[in-house]
């Protein structure tokens, strides 16, 4: 009996397995500060991932700093060999997944840097152990990257607001 319920034990934990095994990607593409796509697989048989990292928000390019954002992710990843492990998908479709590149882990980077919020997507950030909030703190009180403008706005109300323009464009 003991043996049937670890068997069935381990079999339902299996998704969840597959889904945090990482792998190496080849990183051709930086769409934001916290967005890249990848090149994974064999020459020829190559797959394109769409990836946005992890626990962060960045600055929409648009946005005050969000090319500045996107300049910090490019140089930590552009062309770089990423380790992507992925943890959810989100609405769009896209990959949500810790990324390292060169040895860094790059939500962590560009949170210490100042270029990213920490967003608690379905409580990744929280269940790392609160780490990224202190770094965030910690970049904020230094006024670093984004954090030197007089009145950030996180990319969740920007998008917000943007969306609220626009539908209200259309009612004049």
């Amino acid at each position: 009996m003991p043996s049937r319920f670890l068997l069935a034990l381990g079999l339902s934990l299996l998704p969840l397995l597959s889904q945090a095994a990482a792998r190496t990607c080849l990183v051709v593409g930086i769409s934001d500060g916290d967005t890249l796509t990848a090149r994974c697989g064999r020459i020829g048989s190559y797959e394109e991932v769409k990836v946005r990292i992890a626990a962060i928000d960045a600055p929409e390019r648009s946005q005050p700093y969000g090319q500045r954002s996107r300049q910090a992710l490019s140089r930590l990843c552009y062309f770089e060999q990423a380790v992507i492990t992925e943890r959810d998908t989100d609405r769009y479709g896209r990959t949500v997944a810790d990324v390292s590149c060169k040895g860094e882990d790059a939500g962590t980077h560009l949170v210490t840097e100042g270029w990213a919020w920490v967003y608690d997507f379905n409580g990744i950030a929280t269940r790392r152990g609160g780490e990224l909030f202190k770094l965030q703190d910690s970049a904020r009180a230094q006024r670093l990257g984004l954090w030197a403008g007089a009145k950030p706005t996180p990319p969740w109300e920007w998008r917000r607001h943007e969306r609220e323009s626009r539908s209200n464009d259309f009612l004049f």
